[in-house]
C-alpha cells in the first residue's frame, strides 16, 4: 500500500497538465550583486560555480532540465546572512565537459572539493531533481560537514520505495539514452525538455518561456545532452552505493523534504524518513515538480523557515535603504494583528525556535489593545512617536510617550498595550521564538480581523 503512494502522486502530475499556453511569469538569471563565478578545479574536473552573500554555508545543487542558474530567487533570499555556493553539476551548464564520473557517490566528492577550495568546512545542502540524489549522497559521506539537508521533489536510488519508482511509465526517461537517443534529440533539445517541463508542471505556463529558452540553448550545447544522459545511466550505481551507506547509518541532521502537491507531494517526506531520523515535511500548493519556476516565492519561504529554525542567530548588516527595500506585510506572528499595520521580518523567523527582529510600521490614531507575547521581547522606537503601556486595558493617560531611539521591553505574558496619535510610528522589535500574540479581552482579537 506504502509502495503505491508513490505511484499515485506521480501520476498526479499526468492527471494535472494542461494545455500549454503563453507564459505569465519573468524569469532573471542575474544573481544579486556581489556574487562572482569561478572556475574550481575538483576531483578530477571543473566546475562553474556561483559565490555570494557572507554567514554560514549553503550550497544549492540542481537538477535535470536546470542549471545552477534556477536557483536566483532562493541564492538572493539567502545571500544577506549566508554564503551562498551554487555550482553547476559535472559536465553540465557552464562546468567542464565530462564522459565519466557521474555516480552520485562521486559528484558527492566534486562539491566536497568545492567547498575545500572555498574554506568552508560544514554547510546547509539544499538539492532538487538529481541535486537531491548528489546531495544525499554528500550528506551521507559527510555528515560532519552537512548542517541541514533539503530535499526536493525527486526520489533518491536505492532508498525506499525505489524499485515502485521505477516501475512508473511517467519516469521513462530514467532508462533513455545511449548514442542513438542523443542523435533522435540532437537538435531537438527544447522539443525534449518542453516534454518535461510541460508533464512535471501543474501549470505549464507557469514554466517561464525565458526559462524554457535559456536552459535549452544550454543543453543544445556540445556535450552536455550526452552528460545529461549519463546522469540517469548511473542510477543503477547509485542505487547500490545508496542503499550500502544507509545500511552504515541514518542520517543524523535535520531534513526538509519538500514536494508539490501536483507532483510528489507528501511522498517525498515518506521516502526520506526510511534514511533519516529528524525529517520535515512541506508541501507547495499549486506546484509540480518544477518549485522554483512555478511557485518561487513559497519555495523560498520553506527553506528560509527550515535553514532559520535551529536557534542560530545569523549574521545580518543592514543599511536603512536595505531596510526599506524588504518585502513588507501585514501584521503578521508577534504582531497585533490589526490591519494597517506593516511588518518587515529583519532577522530570523518569528514562527520558529531562535531569534529573531523585525520592523512594525503604525499608521497614526491607531490603538492597540492590550495583549501578551509568550516570549520575552526588547523594542525600540526609531521614528514618530510610540505612546507605551503595560495591564491589563489599554489606557491612554497611562501609556508614556516615547520618541525615536526610546527603548521598552515585553516581557512573557505580562499584558502591555500602544497608541499612536498624529504621527505614524516605527518600532523595531527583537525577542525568541516562535512568538504569538494573545488579547486580553478576546473580543478585541475579532475586531482586529
Amino acid at each position: 500500500m506504502e509502495t503505491q503512494i508513490v505511484v499515485r502522486a506521480l501520476a498526479w502530475t499526468c492527471a494535472s497538465l494542461l494545455t500549454f499556453a503563453a507564459p505569465t511569469q519573468a524569469q532573471t538569471f542575474d544573481f544579486p550583486a556581489g556574487f562572482r563565478t569561478q572556475q574550481i578545479q575538483t576531483n578530477g574536473t571543473t566546475l562553474h560555480v556561483r559565490v555570494g552573500g557572507t554567514g554560514s554555508a549553503v550550497v544549492l545543487i540542481h537538477g535535470y532540465g536546470d542549471t545552477g542558474d534556477m536557483w536566483v530567487p532562493l541564492a538572493t533570499a539567502l545571500a544577506r546572512d549566508h554564503t551562498v555556493i551554487v555550482p553547476d553539476l559535472r559536465g553540465m551548464g557552464l562546468s567542464a565537459l565530462a564522459t565519466s564520473g557521474f555516480t552520485k557517490k562521486n559528484q558527492a566528492e566534486d562539491i566536497a572539493g568545492v567547498l575545500n577550495a572555498l574554506n568552508i568546512k560544514r554547510a546547509d545542502v539544499v538539492g532538487h531533481d538529481i541535486g537531491n540524489m548528489v546531495a544525499y549522497a554528500f550528506a551521507q559521506a559527510h555528515q560532519d560537514r552537512t548542517s541541514r539537508l533539503v530535499i526536493m521533489d525527486a526520489p533518491v536510488p536505492g532508498i525506499g520505495p525505489w524499485e515502485e519508482v521505477l516501475k512508473n511509465p511517467l519516469l521513462w526517461h530514467f532508462r533513455f539514452g545511449g548514442p542513438d537517443m542523443e542523435r533522435l534529440v540532437a537538435g531537438r533539445e527544447r522539443i525534449y525538455l518542453d516534454r518535461f517541463w510541460n508533464e512535471f508542471s501543474a501549470d505549464p505556463t507557469q514554466f517561464p518561456e525565458a526559462a524554457r529558452r535559456h536552459y535549452a540553448a544550454l543543453y543544445a550545447q556540445p556535450g552536455r545532452m550526452h552528460a545529461g544522459f549519463l546522469q540517469f545511466a548511473a542510477f543503477d550505481q547509485d542505487a547500490i552505493d545508496n542503499r550500502a551507506s544507509a545500511a552504515l547509518g541514518r542520517l543524523k541532521m535535520p531534513v526538509l523534504a519538500i514536494g508539490g502537491d501536483h507532483s510528489f507531494g507528501s511522498t517525498m517526506a515518506f521516502v526520506m524518513r526510511f534514511a533519516a531520523d529528524d525529517v520535515r515535511e512541506v508541501v507547495i500548493a499549486n506546484s509540480g515538480h518544477w518549485l522554483m519556476e512555478e511557485q518561487p516565492q513559497a519555495t523560498v519561504a520553506a527553506i528560509r523557515a527550515f535553514l532559520d529554525s535551529d536557534g542560530a542567530l545569523a549574521q545580518a548588516r543592514l543599511t536603512s535603504a536595505e531596510v526599506d527595500a524588504l518585502a513588507r506585510e501585514g501584521a503578521r506572528a508577534g504582531t497585533s494583528g490589526l490591519s494597517g499595520v506593516q511588518t518587515t521580518v529583519l532577522s530570523g523567523n518569528p514562527n520558529m525556535p531562535g531569534p529573531y527582529a523585525f520592523e512594525i510600521r503604525v499608521p497614526a490614531h491607531t490603538r492597540i489593545a492590550a495583549h501578551t507575547h509568550g516570549d520575552n521581547r526588547t523594542a525600540l522606537v526609531v521614528s514618530g512617536e510610540w505612546h507605551f503601556g503595560y495591564g491589563a486595558e489599554a489606557d491612554e493617560a497611562a501609556t508614556r510617550t516615547l520618541g525615536p531611539g526610546g527603548f521598552y521591553t515585553e516581557p512573557a505574558d505580562q499584558p502591555h498595550f500602544a497608541f499612536t496619535r498624529d504621527l505614524p510610528a516605527v518600532v523595531y522589535i527583537t525577542g525568541q521564538g516562535p512568538t504569538d500574540t494573545a488579547y486580553v479581552v478576546a473580543a478585541d482579537a475579532q475586531a482586529n480581523k
